[in-house]
């Protein structure tokens, strides 16, 4: 897969076929929509076009602001669409100014200057344009005007996108990891680089890695004992098992938020590396035990049931 951040640079694209989206988490019903462009795509010999935006529309315009928590960073998105099959993606800055392109001006030229598509494939409560006013209608108009099809998602899709994306979002900060990776057809993962922590786990037998998240806007699941697999480096990486702890860690200072891995029979230094884990499922709450000794029991317990968890997960 090409990827493209620059829009004065584009290739020619033969038979462009096109839609619009954040693609977030690039999940089950996002990949309906991949289904349909490689479809169409293959019947006319062409190539299949993602068009997204950085940063977040929402976090640019409307009554929204601020950041967006995010299922997937830009490396992450990248990844899973490419592993989808899709040819190309291009990356627009979502800027005020773009945003106040008229929706006359977004399809000629925006879409029509830039991709020249043969179709484009959006759902029927797409809006676009200054104000939102644009929409499937405008665009079919236009399309036969300049000469390109436009097909519908169909609402089933959309909904199902729009469902998904909640239910993954609300499940992930519900500790129901369960119902998030169903939805997403993949076990949620994140990446963030190894630092140096007060390396109390080590002191007790249960080594840590203290993960610092490399963007913020990531959603994090909430506090909580997870078994989860690492990636040693992100992607390519060697996989190993563990366990994740997210949280406070009320028994021994209860001070800062913090992620953390106790990679299974690993006794290496990496701190500064990049780790990329993978969440395959919630053990138990965050608890504050009565001293040390209560804590290892509980670690010893953890271990036994996430070693026992991901024998049947992965």
């Amino acid at each position: 897969m090409q990827v493209h951040k620059d829009l004065v640079h584009l290739p020619h694209f033969k038979n462009a076929i096109v839609t619009i989206g954040t693609f977030d988490g690039v999940h089950l019903g996002h990949q309906q929509i991949i289904k349909q462009l490689k479809e169409t795509a293959a019947i006319v010999g062409g190539e299949t076009i993602i068009i997204t935006f950085s940063p977040h529309p929402r976090s640019v315009v409307g009554t929204y602001g601020g950041t967006v928590a995010l299922l997937n960073s830009f490396e992450e998105k990248v990844f899973l669409l490419d592993k989808a099959g899709i040819d190309h993606l291009v990356i627009v800055p979502f800027t005020k100014e773009f945003a106040s392109k008229t929706a006359e001006e977004y399809c000629k030229d925006f879409l029509f200057q830039y991709f020249k598509p043969h179709t484009i494939i959006i759902g029927y409560d797409h809006r676009f344009g200054k104000n939102r006013v644009g929409d499937y209608h405008l665009l079919e108009e236009i399309g036969l005007e300049l000469g390109f099809d436009v097909k519908e998602i169909d609402e089933k899709v959309l909904n199902e996108i729009t469902i998904s994306s909640t239910r993954i979002r609300n499940a992930l900060l519900e500790n129901d990891i369960k119902t998030a990776n169903q939805f997403l057809g993949y076990p949620y993962f994140f990446e963030g680089e190894v630092v140096k922590g007060n390396q109390v786990g080590r002191t007790i037998g249960y080594p840590t890695a203290n993960i610092q998240l490399n963007i913020q806007e990531k959603l994090i699941p909430s506090d909580g004992v997870y078994a989860v697999s690492v990636n040693l480096p992100p992607y390519t990486g060697k996989k190993y098992l563990g366990m994740m702890n997210i949280g406070f860690r009320p028994t021994v200072d209860g001070k800062k938020r913090l992620v953390e891995v106790n990679i299974f029979d690993f006794d290496e230094m990496i701190y500064g590396q990049v780790l990329q884990i993978h969440v395959h499922a919630f053990l138990r709450n965050e608890v504050k035990f009565s001293g040390l000794e209560a804590l290892i029991a509980q670690l010893e317990a953890d271990a036994i049931n996430a070693k026992v968890l991901l024998g049947t997960l992965i």
